[in-house]
């Protein structure tokens, strides 16, 4: 990893206000040259020696750094770069959380990471698992026509504990940067000394408005957060098409939902003057009722995000925002809980009003119903009994295990009554950091609404024996097959602890 040097030159910051990236609708090959056409578009920030861009999808952040004024073609790592990342975003250091990359040394396309102790202070080189990656490139980019020093970054959102699929807030880091160049004789940091202090760090606002295909889209109702409507089936239930950026396969809903229109349709409607809808939900057995909800959407003004608030009228009837401004959540027509709904098939509604004299009438031209089976129950998961031989073995006991194939074995559940179970996975915790798989199990499409097991012998013949004497916790955990249209939400895990010693 590269050193301090003596020679600091600080970057002044041009502006301080939110530096936005743009939606990336292919992966960004960093091995390709940077004049292919893959950056056109992207955010853009200046700063004294050259220019940022940035570019995501659902789950990289592809950032470049433009050095225009480092026009020496210098070998080996004597040019360098640092990139930090406020990875809990509470603009201070926050010791073995915070990420700093840089390059190994001598590897000029090989990425290091490494985290913060503390101001100006980082532990050595993590181990290489990153999924993030960097090339350098010396040439000419759309910002200056002459050769020069540009840093290709591709950073997995997880690593910065970034997530597109943050369905109250606008997805956003803060970062920082240095830039060394020998030959051109210049270390620029931006913002200035923002490894010492955090406060400084430049807020980068991610995109989570990907193009979903047209042809997907319901008529008004587009999608559910990110899955298109037209991916929900009768049952209510979602499957998006293999390596769709939302992944969902015979999924429920849950949590906060995000009803999103379908933006053709939508600016229709605006253009006609029908700007007043109204949005009903009908629960399992039930009668359709009026669904009353209040949510907050940021509107990017120019400069920055400011949070509007959305509500509906004393008669239920809400406001079509102005399609041409720009959202966190463009086309946003209801955000709604669904943690105090029992777990059902619903139906909901969506109609818009036209204004016929003095009174407004539903434009059955402009409704659409979809089906969602809600569901935010958390599958039951329990360790049942641990036996050595015919003899259960107690939580917290010491027990000693004889020579092969003596051992252990268990009875496990994972059990989700609606049949929304997306995996199990049962191991053992042991040592310093170790961990021993012990059963698996995930969901495929012939499971059909796989509700898991309970009571299930594992291992189903023979016994598990420990890899060592030591201290255990055995943990089995269970993933709820249900998405918010972001992503899968619902986890829930039991452990039980005990001491092996191998005799």
């Amino acid at each position: 990893m590269a050193k301090l040097r003596s020679l600091s030159i600080t970057s002044p910051i041009v502006f301080a206000l939110p530096f936005k990236s743009e939606w990336a609708q292919v992966p960004i090959d960093l091995d390709a040259p940077f004049s292919s056409g893959a950056w056109d578009d992207a955010g853009t920030l200046k700063f004294s020696r050259g220019f940022v861009l940035a570019k995501n999808d659902a789950r990289f952040l592809y950032l470049a750094l433009d050095v225009v004024e480092d026009t020496g073609n210098d070998t080996g790592t004597n040019d360098y770069f640092w990139l930090t990342f406020d990875v809990n975003r509470d603009r201070a250091i926050t010791s073995n959380s915070d990420v700093n990359y840089a390059l190994y040394p001598g590897q000029p396309n090989k990425l290091g990471k490494q985290k913060y102790l503390g101001p100006g202070r980082w532990t050595g080189l993590l181990p290489d698992t990153s999924m993030s990656e960097v090339r350098q490139e010396f040439g000419s980019s759309m910002n200056a026509s002459g050769s020069h020093r540009i840093w290709k970054f591709k950073i997995d959102l997880s690593e910065i504990n970034v997530a597109i699929s943050w369905p109250l807030s606008t997805p956003y880091t803060y970062f920082g940067f240095r830039v060394k160049s020998s030959s051109s004789g210049f270390t620029t940091d931006f913002p200035g000394n923002f490894y010492k202090d955090f406060t400084k760090l430049r807020q980068l606002v991610l995109s989570r408005k990907p193009a979903i295909p047209s042809k997907d889209l319901g008529p008004l109702i587009g999608s559910v957060g990110m899955i298109p409507t037209t991916k929900i089936n009768s049952s209510g239930r979602a499957t998006t098409d293999p390596g769709y950026f939302v992944p969902a396969q015979n999924a429920a809903f849950g949590g906060t939902l995000n009803l999103i229109g379908n933006r053709t349709k939508i600016q229709n409607l605006w253009d006609a003057g029908r700007k007043k809808y109204q949005v009903h939900i009908t629960p399992p057995g039930g009668t359709a009722q009026k669904l009353i909800s209040n949510w907050s959407n940021y509107r990017w003004n120019g400069s920055t995000y400011i949070l509007e608030t959305f509500g509906p009228s004393s008669l239920g009837f809400y406001e079509l925002p102005d399609p041409s401004k720009d959202y966190s959540i463009d086309d946003l027509l209801i955000q709604f809980p669904t943690t105090a709904l029992l777990p059902g098939l619903y139906s909901v509604n969506v109609v818009f009003y036209k204004r016929v004299g003095f009174v407004d009438l539903p434009d059955l031209t402009a409704s659409q119903t979809i089906e969602l089976y809600i569901d935010n129950h958390l599958p039951e998961v329990n360790i049942e009994s641990i036996k050595h031989g015919k003899t259960e073995v107690s939580a917290c006991a010491i027990e000693t295990i004889g020579n092969a194939p003596d051992g252990i074995n268990f009875r496990i559940t994972a059990f989700d009554p609606q049949g929304n179970l997306l995996g199990v996975s049962f191991y053992a915790t042991y040592g310093a950091g170790q961990s021993a798989a012990i059963f698996s199990e995930s969901y495929e499409p012939s499971k059909g609404n796989w509700q898991g097991f309970s009571n299930q012998l594992i291992p189903a013949s023979g016994n598990w024996r420990p890899p060592q004497s030591c201290a255990y916790s055995f943990i089995v955990s269970a993933t709820a097959r249900t998405t918010n249209g972001y992503g899968y939400i619902g986890r829930v895990s039991n452990h039980r602890n005990l001491t092996l010693l191998l005799g």
